[in-house]
């Protein structure tokens, strides 16, 4: 596995990268499907100046129970689609980890982006793991460490896997910046276990 490239007395965040997880004709293969069979919605989110259209376009798979809000968006997860469901498997398989929904993002040019952010939901859990699986162009994914601000970047391309474990959620944010130059689409696939609410959701 890819060793990262720091100097020894900074943090790390605790990530494995496997940037040839998927060859690159398996992973324009699975760009392919997953555009096609997903049903891509645009949400909004919240500003101080009203509601905005999120800079790209998503989607939630699961099981009935992964209900997941973040942003102010109430997730009801949609069924699992073929491509999708395979690449669960391998990501499961290669995590090590179990993962019942996956949030997709659809970036369809360079200013499609997501801003400074961590997953640290409570129904995520204190460690969750996240994999994240990338297909198209290659785009940009930050690192942020919160307490002393260090940057780890990380060139997230067609068929490559990042599972980010332990701490990193309650350590560091992350962003995919925009990138104008960027020509092309990524479609992301974040999954991950949702732990169902104690609670009724509205």
């Amino acid at each position: 596995m890819p060793m990262l490239d720091l100097f020894d007395d900074l943090p790390t965040p605790d990530v494995a990268w496997l940037p040839d997880w998927l060859t690159a004709d398996t992973a324009a293969q699975f760009l392919a499907r997953v555009a096609s069979e997903v049903a891509w919605k645009q949400d909004t989110m919240g500003t101080p100046a009203g509601r905005i259209p999120l800079p790209r376009l998503t989607a939630w798979q699961g099981e009935p129970d992964a209900v997941y809000t973040y942003s102010g968006i109430r997730n009801v997860p949609d069924r699992w689609t073929p491509a999708v469901a395979e690449l669960k498997s391998a990501a499961e398989a290669a995590s090590g980890a179990r993962f019942n929904s996956v949030l997709l993002n659809r970036y369809r040019q360079g200013n499609d982006s997501m801003g400074w952010h961590a997953d640290a939901e409570p129904e995520l859990g204190a460690q969750p793991v996240i994999a994240s699986v990338s297909l198209g162009v290659a785009r940009r994914f930050d690192l942020r460490h919160n307490a002393t601000g260090v940057v780890q970047s990380f060139q997230l391309k067609g068929g490559s896997l990042l599972v980010m474990r332990g701490r990193t959620q309650a350590e560091w944010r992350h962003r995919v910046p925009k990138e104008p130059n960027v020509q092309g689409e990524r479609i992301n696939l974040t999954f991950r276990w949702v732990t169902p609410r104690s609670f009724p959701q509205r």
